[in-house]
């Protein structure tokens, strides 16, 4: 099977070779740390980590690189608020992220450069970029010359006279730097230092860098001249990433990215998330609720990655009901397997249809909800031969072949970064042995008529959770 992406560059999907066979080298345009991350920044988040994930169960090694954007305008802004320094708050917010992605399951990258980090390599950039003059200084500025980069609006679609300076809400549409440009087009690359902002030297004088050779700089880096697979947020293809493509390609010569992938955005309610219309929702608040983390996993992958997501209370709880029916599945064999003859119950990757199905669906451009969909189809299947066993002292598939699905569910969960702990064994510190000696000392009780020592037995049993069920065949149980 081959795996194919839609690359926004071409519009279209394609088989994806990397540059390296077995490698991919893998960029994700991360967070600018001024405040708590939301809900669009667990989508992108979940996104990318699952891809990531996808890609190393196909068979690639995976580097995976990941920003932090710690110099940047709003960052100062909310340093001035909270009188601290940028430092500071970036700090503080890069510590939230990682807290907030550890709840959601969120494996770490590689690496995850800094801006502040890699100063040398932006000044290195800028300069290549004036020696081959598509930048120029004006004013203690630096500025890149748009017109110069003949490709430029090449991911965006977008034409020259149609853009707009005020694009993605990172420059006022007044722009106070007009008078230091040649092109109203043009845009920063080194700003000239100003009174109260922290500051670096440059041969251009005191100042900062802009926010997007920040990326230009840390992909090359740390990945090179050009990558694999660069992903970010839909809002960032203009301008931030078609400002990335021509400040490095121009250097280099060489293209960025072979493929381009970007996310879709979170609404709430059918509108834009914001914090002046009161629907702002971050992903602590929202996992304090409490809502089950994986639950929030499951709400982003049932939606196709490219495609707009809304985000409602109906929809969380679909979402909440859904990953209740896969955590049925994932705990089938700590559950139930000793009853089975699993010994030990170990899950294993195994290869069958529904890894086969799995893969058909997911290598059509990160089809998650199809990988989603062969999940669900083995999680319902055990759900239903768990309460059969329960119920009737056995079930109607061959406790090898559920073996077999079990493994199946817990391996290709994984791949989506679904986890379940068997957190009632855990609660009851009793295995399925132990729990089954107690019932064969209450049958004895009850024998002996010492009825009791038999309500005793059955009273602590479901003190910890374990209901028992007679019958004229003899008592089954279950955890509940």
């Amino acid at each position: 099977m081959t795996l194919t992406l839609y690359n926004t560059l071409t519009r279209r999907k394609e088989t994806f070779e990397p540059l390296e066979p077995g490698k991919v080298g893998m960029y994700y345009c991360g967070v600018t740390v001024y405040d708590y991350c939301h809900l669009g920044h667990a989508r992108a988040c979940i996104v990318w980590d699952v891809t990531r994930r996808y890609l190393q169960w196909r068979g690639y090694k995976v580097r995976f690189v990941q920003n932090f954007t710690d110099i940047d305008d709003k960052i100062l802004a909310r340093a001035r608020i909270q009188g601290s320094s940028m430092q500071e708050v970036a700090e503080c917010y890069i510590n939230a992220y990682f807290e907030d992605m550890a709840r959601l399951n969120i494996q770490e990258a590689d690496e995850y450069p800094r801006a502040t980090h890699t100063l040398d390599g932006i000044k290195r950039l800028i300069h290549e970029l004036e020696q081959k003059d598509y930048a120029y200084a004006s004013a203690g500025d630096v500025y890149y010359a748009v017109r110069r980069f003949t490709e430029y609006g090449k991911l965006s679609g977008r034409k020259l006279e149609d853009m707009e300076a005020g694009a993605s809400g990172r420059v006022e549409v007044e722009d106070p730097d007009a008078a230091k440009k040649k092109d109203p087009f043009d845009f920063a690359l080194w700003k000239g230092a100003k009174p109260g902002e922290p500051a670096w030297e440059s041969p251009w004088g005191s100042g900062r860098p802009g926010w997007h050779i920040e990326c230009s700089a840390m992909v090359r880096d740390r990945l090179g001249e050009t990558i694999d697979i660069h992903a970010g947020g839909a809002d960032l293809i203009f301008p931030h990433h078609e400002n990335e493509i021509a400040q490095s390609e121009a250097v280099t010569g060489k293209h960025l990215a072979n493929y381009w992938l970007h996310n879709g955005m979170v609404t709430v309610n059918g509108e834009k998330m914001s914090k002046s219309v009161g629907n702002f929702i971050t992903i602590r608040e929202l996992l304090d609720r409490p809502v089950d983390p994986m639950a929030v996993r499951l709400f982003v992958l049932t939606a196709q990655y490219r495609k707009p997501i809304d985000f409602t209370s109906e929809a969380i709880a679909a979402a909440t009901n859904g990953w209740n029916t896969l955590k049925e599945g994932l705990l089938f064999g700590h559950q139930h397997g000793e009853k089975l003859g699993w010994m030990p119950v170990s899950p294993e990757s195994s290869q069958n249809t529904f890894v086969e199905k799995f893969q058909a669906e997911v290598d059509d451009d990160l089809n998650f909800p199809g990988g989603l969909a062969v999940l669900f189809e083995l999680a319902k299947e055990l759900g239903t031969q768990g309460n059969i066993l329960v119920h009737e002292g056995k079930t109607t598939i061959p406790p090898e072949q559920l073996k077999d699905q079990w493994e199946t569910l817990v391996s290709l969960a994984a791949v989506l970064g679904f986890e379940a702990e068997p957190e009632e064994k855990a609660a009851t510190g009793l295995s399925d042995a132990e729990i089954e000696d107690l019932i064969q000392k209450r049958q004895e009780a009850r024998k002996a008529k010492d009825f009791a020592e038999s309500d005793r037995i059955r009273n602590e049993l479901q003190s910890q959770g374990i209901t028992l069920i007679d019958s004229k065949d003899g008592t089954r149980w279950h955890r509940s």
